[in-house]
């Protein structure tokens, strides 16, 4: 007996609108359903795993899930959520962009499981060909003005203004589900609830002109129990490309979540059953200074975002602040997941001649790092083997700190017992 979808989403809180009879028919035959993916990057961010999962959950239910690139839409601009025109991109950036969310998408969906084998098109397909007038005559006329004035995304900008440009998009993704209704017997399309007006846009197009029917849902846009936006850092977006953020980094911000929104997440962002969740929020909370509840959900998406490796260096890299971590961890980390683990902590810049000449230990301890307010406290230290160089233990007050100890050709790390860091910056 496979799911029920919906029910599936409700319980995951996954869902915000739904159209009349969607429930029915995925109840009754195995449906194809579409989500669009917008290509203005190259990596999907942490925002888009919203509707990646709504894909995944769908095929899990047993239907077939397309996802959607808009090679074509990405040349007009969604004004949905945007208060300003975006720039547009040309056509080998798309192609780029397209190529890379694609090899993304492939990590969660099965595209080889039989009849529901995930699929993904790209739009510019049937644009490509598709001239301004005959557009116009064979779509335009269906929608009318005031039809498509109604829709939210273009009330919040009559006042600050849209383009024409902007104002078609609505049409041009209307056209979308009516082709993928006509040509790939596509009944059902899925987004974020901000994509609403234009879904309807289309079951709209597809009634008008050939009288068919089609359906759609929407799950709702995720923000934060404090009201800031999910999916951004003080660095930016949180992205899936590694080379964009880090696994490391990409870690720390599901391990971060706030206990007001992890319970959400874990729902959203990991296959957990009802079951396997309630009882993992028991178990958190009992001792919820524990964060049970935030490192399985960090664990779990870092998984299957990056690798088990991936999982285990952030893990190990968490740790290095903590006294746990080992010098190859340390040694392991980019310059960027060393800044990021060592935020907070106090840094002191050295110039490079110093380390060229060599400097010892002791005198660097107190005269450069501070980290002693004394040298003979600092040689005290160190002989009783309390003081760390980037994680190995200083034992020999005779020892010299030259550039030979550099991490990233440019850091030391000082650490005196198990918590008092200081790094170094050699410029």
């Amino acid at each position: 007996m496979k799911k029920n979808f919906v029910e599936e989403l409700k319980w995951r809180r996954m869902l915000h609108d739904i159209m009349p009879d969607t429930e029915d028919l995925l109840n009754r035959e195995s449906v194809k359903g579409y989500i669009g993916f917008d290509p203005t990057a190259d990596s999907l961010g942490v925002g888009n795993l919203v509707q990646v999962m709504t894909l995944l959950h769908f095929q899990q239910c047993g239907h077939k899930p397309i996802a959607l690139v808009g090679g074509a839409t990405g040349m007009v601009g969604d004004p949905s959520g945007k208060s300003q025109e975006r720039n547009l991109l040309d056509e080998a950036t798309l192609q780029h962009n397209l190529d890379s969310q694609r090899k993304q998408l492939e990590r969660f969906l099965d595209f080889d499981c039989g009849a529901n084998s995930a699929e993904i098109v790209n739009n510019y397909d049937w644009f490509k060909d598709f001239k301004f007038l005959d557009f116009i005559r064979d779509v335009g006329k269906h929608l009318s003005i005031n039809y498509m004035l109604a829709k939210d995304s273009v009330q919040k900008r009559l006042e600050t203004g849209m383009s024409f440009t902007e104002f078609s998009y609505q049409l041009v993704q209307g056209y979308d589900f009516y082709w993928l209704w006509k040509h790939k017997g596509i009944k059902l399309q899925m987004g974020g609830s901000d994509q609403w007006g234009n879904i309807v846009t289309g079951t709209e197009l597809i009634r008008r002109k050939d009288s068919g029917e089609a359906f759609a849902l929407t799950t709702p846009l995720i923000k934060k129990a404090d009201g800031t936006k999910f999916g951004k850092t003080e660095g930016g977006n949180v992205w899936l490309d590694p080379a964009r953020t880090s696994p490391y980094k990409f870690y720390q911000f599901w391990l971060n979540s706030s206990d007001e929104d992890v319970s959400n997440y874990i729902r959203i962002f990991t296959l957990r059953t009802k079951e396997e969740i309630e009882a993992l929020e028991a178990e958190h909370t009992k001792a919820p200074h524990a964060r049970l509840l935030q490192k399985e959900l960090a664990k779990d998406i870092t998984v299957r975002v990056h690798s088990e490796s991936a999982y285990n260096a952030a893990v190990e890299a968490s740790e290095i602040l903590f006294g746990k971590g080992t010098a190859e961890a340390l040694m392991s980390l980019s310059e960027d997941d060393l800044l990021a683990v060592f935020e907070g902590v106090p840094q002191v810049e050295l110039p490079r001649a110093t380390l060229e000449a060599g400097i010892n230990l002791v005198e660097f301890l107190s005269d450069v790092t501070g980290i002693f307010p004394s040298r003979g406290e600092a040689r005290k230290m160190v002989q009783g083997g309390g003081v760390f160089l980037n994680k190995n233990k200083a034992e020999d007050i005779a020892r010299m700190v030259t550039v030979e100890d550099l991490l990233q050709g440019r850091y030391l790390l000082a650490q005196k017992g198990k918590k008092n860091y200081v790094l170094i910056k050699v410029s």
